[in-house]
C-alpha cells in the first residue's frame, strides 16, 4: 500500500497484464534518500527500484483479479544473481496463482535467461541472441604495475584463501584462490542448470553441452535446443497478449508498469483490515562496513548499532530480520554492530537474510542470528582478516625524486608510514593483532553456530562459499530469500497478524540533497567515465580507504 496520500493511489481496470521491464539498478530495498539516484552532473533522476518492492507487487499480483499474467520484458538487469534468484523464486510462486508468465528479449544474458527460463512461454525476437557459454571469473593482477612504479605492498594475513590483496603481491591467482573459485561458480552455474533444466525439461548434461559446443549460434539454434519457444517480432508478442487477455485490439491491452502497480492498494480480507499493531522489523545493511554513521552505500557502525539497539527496547517490535548485502570491511565496526545484534537476540527473535553477498564482515555481523537465511547463490563465508600497507618510498625518491627525513620520540613512532620499509618487529606486531581479531571472529563464529573454533577455522581461513556450500558446512540455516527470512521471523515470534517495517528511516529530503551534492559529486562523474573499467577503480579505491585490520570480501570478482 502506498505511504503517500490518496493522490498517489492508482486502480487498474480488468484484464490488466503486469509489466515487469527490470532494466534498472536494483537495490535491496526502495532508497531512503529521496536524491539517491540523481545524477549530478546532468540532473536526472536515474531509474531505481527495490527488491522488496518488486516482490511485494508480485505476491499483490498473485491474488489480484484484475491482473490476468505478467510479461517480463529482459533487455538487461543490473543484480547480483542471488537477487535474480529471490525474484525468480517470487514469480514460481505466482505461476501456482494460475496465471500466465510470458517472457520476450531481442537478446538473453545469462541472468536475463536464468530469470525467464521460469515463464510458460520465452520468445525472443528473430535474428536476436543469447549468451549461453558458461561463467568465468576475472581478476585484475598489479604486481608487475607496481613494480614499475616503484610501489611495495606489504600484506599481512590470515588464512590461506583471504585473496583480497593477492592482486598486489601476485601476477595470477595461487592454486587457494583457484581452487574457491572454480568452487564457488561451478556451484553456482550446476545450481543454474538444474533450475533451468526442470522447467525446460532438458538435462545438465545436455545444456554443458550446448554451452561446450557454442550450439547456440543464432536465433533459429535457441528454438532448435529447446532454449526457446518461438521467435516473435514484438508486434507478434502483443498479438499473442491480446488473445490472452481478450482485448479487442492490440492497442486495448491494458499493461501497468511496476511503478503504476505499486500504488495499487492490495486488496484486503476481513481479517485483514485495520492496521496490525504487532510489528516485524527489517533492517537493511548494504555496502561495505565502515566506521561511523555511514551513508546510502555503505554500512556505519555507530549508525546501524543503534538502529538495532532502538529497535531492542521497542516493545512493539516483536522480531527483526537483518538484511545483509555486505563484503564486510573494517573488523571493528562488525564487532561493533555484531555486539548489538546478539543483544537484540536475547530480547526478540533475529533472523538474518543474506542478499547477494554476506562475506567476512557481511558474516561476521550475521553470525549471532537465531537462524540465517541464504539463497543458493549468495557469496557468503570469507571468514578471515588481513592488513595491507604500501611502502612508495622508491616511487617518491626514484621517480619523482622526493626524499622524506623524520624525527620520533620512539623506535616505532612512524610504524605504518608509507615512505619506509617496515621492518620485521613491527610486521609481527601487526600479525599478532590480526591473529587477535581472528581468534574472536572464529570464537563468535563457533557460538553463534553451534560449531567448534577449530571446526570454524577448517571452513575459514577466508575461504569463500556459496549459499549451497555454506547451509551443507552449517553455516547457514535456510535457503531462502527475504520473505522467507519475515515468515521465519513471525513464526519464532508467533504472529498471526503484523505488519513490516523498515530501517533506516528516511532522511529529511533537504538534508538528503546536501549529502548526496557533498559526497557523490566527484565520484559520479568519474564512475561515469570508466563505464565497464569502474570495479577495477573500486578495487584500488576500497583498498586505499581501508585503516585497520579488515574482514572483508577476499577479491572484487567479475563474473561473466
Amino acid at each position: 500500500m502506498s505511504a503517500a496520500g490518496s493522490a498517489d493511489v492508482e486502480e487498474i481496470k480488468e484484464h490488466t497484464v503486469l509489466a515487469l521491464e527490470l532494466n534498472t539498478k536494483i537495490h535491496d530495498n526502495d532508497s531512503q534518500n529521496p536524491f539517491a539516484n540523481l545524477n549530478l552532473m546532468n540532473m536526472d533522476l536515474e531509474k531505481a527500484v527495490g527488491l522488496n518492492t518488486i516482490l511485494k507487487n508480485i505476491d499483490k499480483a498473485k491474488t489480484d483479479p484484475n491482473i490476468d499474467g505478467i510479461f517480463l520484458k529482459l533487455s538487461s538487469i543490473d543484480a547480483g544473481i542471488s537477487t535474480i534468484e529471490e525474484i525468480r523464486n517470487a514469480l514460481i510462486k505466482f505461476k501456482e496463482s494460475g496465471k500466465f508468465i510470458i517472457s520476450h528479449a531481442d537478446i538473453y544474458s545469462h541472468k536475463t535467461y536464468y530469470l525467464a527460463s521460469i515463464s510458460d512461454k520465452i520468445y525472443m525476437t528473430p535474428e536476436g541472441g543469447m549468451q549461453f557459454v558458461g561463467l568465468g571469473a576475472e581478476i585484475m593482477f598489479f604486481k608487475k604495475a607496481f613494480e614499475k612504479f616503484g610501489i611495495e605492498p606489504v600484506i599481512i594475513r590470515h588464512g590461506k584463501f583471504k585473496s583480497a590483496v593477492e592482486p598486489f603481491m601476485l601476477e595470477k591467482m595461487s592454486e587457494a584462490n583457484r581452487e574457491q573459485l572454480s568452487t564457488f561458480i561451478g556451484t553456482i552455474w550446476n545450481d543454474m542448470l538444474k533450475k533451468i533444466g526442470k522447467e525446460r525439461n532438458l538435462e545438465i548434461n545436455r545444456l554443458n553441452q550446448i554451452a561446450d559446443d557454442l550450439m547456440i549460434n543464432s536465433a533459429q539454434s535457441c528454438v532448435d535446443m529447446g532454449m526457446v519457444d518461438s521467435l516473435k517480432y514484438y508486434d507478434e508478442l502483443l498479438a499473442e497478449l491480446q488473445t490472452r487477455t481478450g482485448a479487442e485490439k492490440i492497442k486495448d491491452i491494458e499493461f501497468a508498469s511496476l511503478s503504476k502497480y505499486n500504488k495499487v492498494p492490495k486488496q484486503k480480507n476481513d481479517d485483514e483490515k485495520g492496521l496490525a499493531k504487532e510489528k516485524i522489523a527489517v533492517v537493511y545493511a548494504s555496502g561495505e562496513i565502515v566506521m561511523g554513521e555511514g551513508d546510502g552505500s555503505n554500512i556505519g557502525a555507530a549508525g546501524l548499532a543503534r538502529i538495532i539497539r532502538e529497535i531492542r527496547n521497542d516493545d512493539k517490535i516483536k522480531a527483526i530480520v537483518l538484511r545483509v548485502n555486505s563484503p564486510g570491511g573494517s573488523a571493528l565496526a562488525s564487532e561493533i554492530i555484531w555486539r548489538e545484534v546478539k543483544l537484540a537476540k536475547e530480547t526478540k527473535p533475529l533472523i538474518v537474510s543474506m542478499g547477494d553477498y554476506a562475506a567476512s564482515g557481511g558474516y561476521y555481523i550475521a553470525c549471532a542470528a537465531d537462524t540465517i537465511v541464504a539463497s543458493s547463490n549468495t557469496l557468503t563465508g570469507s571468514i578471515g582478516v588481513f592488513g595491507v600497507l604500501f611502502n612508495i618510498q622508491k616511487l617518491l625518491n626514484d621517480k619523482i625524486g622526493l626524499t622524506f627525513d623524520r624525527v620520533n620520540t620512539n623506535k616505532h613512532s612512524d610504524i605504518g608510514s608509507m615512505t619506509r620499509k617496515i621492518e620485521k618487529e613491527e610486521e609481527a606486531y601487526i600479525l599478532n593483532s590480526i591473529e587477535a581479531v581472528y581468534a574472536t571472529f572464529t570464537q563468535h563464529v563457533a557460538e553463534g553456530r553451534g560449531l567448534t573454533v577449530e571446526g570454524v577455522d577448517e571452513i575459514g581461513q577466508g575461504r569463500i562459499w556459496s549459499g549451497i556450500n555454506a547451509k551443507e558446512l552449517g553455516l547457514v540455516d535456510v535457503l531462502g530469500g527475504l520473505e522467507d527470512a519475515i515468515d521465519i521471523a513471525a513464526d519464532k515470534a508467533k504472529l498471526e497478524r503484523y505488519r513490516v517495517v523498515n530501517y533506516p528511516k528516511k532522511k529529511d529530503p533537504f538534508d538528503a540533497f546536501l549529502e548526496k551534492f557533498g559526497g557523490s559529486i566527484k565520484v559520479d562523474a568519474l564512475e561515469q567515465e570508466l563505464g565497464d573499467l569502474k570495479p577495477y577503480y573500486q578495487m584500488l579505491k576500497n583498498i586505499s580507504e581501508q585503516k585497520g585490520i579488515q574482514a572483508r570480501l577476499p577479491l572484487e570478482l567479475i563474473i561473466n
